[in-house]
């Protein structure tokens, strides 16, 4: 076979593949297949397949492959700065989009968007990420910022660098959330910790805790639908009240 034979051929598939997306979108494409489209959007005339199934052996998931950084894409046969351009070009324009979604919106009674948008910047990384949406005083959204990453003990949380954050935007409340790797939702003891904490100290400068959510593979936790912020913003009045009565005797 020719070189300008496999040329042709592959020429053809990519037209194919496009084509395919053109009428019916990403339905009944495998991972490998979009992740080929992908390499292909930068790459002249060459076959992209043997690429794009190597990244996904390489990183696991499809989501890994959107998650990887540019250096590591680059260290897969076949994959080079250009060409990877349409992988990371592809998270940048969804991160955008998803975001967009939230901003200036009501998350605390309208939460699908907000959902979506946790579990695409933070539901699907191999580090836990902490995020703080900040909201106005009609809960819309004013900003979001990962603001700690690593393995999340309560130590590992800083109050003050969240009051920093939460005053910088003027924010009247926030939202929290987390990832699990794991997959399993369900709270530690040290979550437990990190929440209160935060309901605390957030509490003593005006600013209030609406929710935290944990987000994995199996679904989401939130701390607000079990009472547990309610819970602790009434140890937090009691213990309040309990001052103010010392002070006042």
């Amino acid at each position: 076979m020719t070189r300008e034979t496999r040329t042709n051929r592959g020429e053809g598939h990519r037209k194919r593949l496009r084509e395919k997306f053109i009428a019916g979108g990403l339905a009944g494409f495998h991972d490998y297949e979009v992740i080929e489209l992908l390499l292909s959007l930068n790459t002249p005339r060459k076959d992209c397949k043997p690429s794009a199934k190597l990244l996904l052996k390489r990183f696991k998931t499809f989501q890994g492959v959107l998650e990887a950084k540019t250096e590591d894409l680059c260290r897969v046969e076949g994959v080079g700065r250009v060409n990877s351009l349409g992988i990371l070009l592809i998270k940048a324009v969804a991160d955008r989009y998803l975001t967009a979604r939230i901003r200036f919106k009501d998350v605390v009674k309208n939460s699908e968007d907000l959902m979506d948008y946790l579990n695409h910047i933070i539901g699907y990384k191999a580090k836990e990420h902490f995020v703080g949406i900040f909201l106005d005083a009609k809960n819309r959204v004013l900003a979001s910022e990962i603001l700690f990453s690593g393995s999340l003990a309560s130590s590992s949380v800083y109050p003050r660098e969240v009051i920093i954050h939460a005053l910088r935007h003027q924010a009247a409340a926030v939202i929290f959330a987390h990832n699990h790797p794991s997959g399993d939702i369900s709270p530690s003891t040290s979550d437990h910790q990190i929440t209160k904490k935060l309901v605390f100290a957030l509490n003593n400068v005006g600013i209030m805790v609406h929710e935290h959510i944990i987000t994995g593979s199996q679904g989401f936790f939130s701390f607000a639908e079990k009472g547990l912020i309610s819970k602790f913003n009434s140890e937090f009045e009691q213990i309040n009240d309990q001052i103010n009565d010392q002070v006042n005797e």
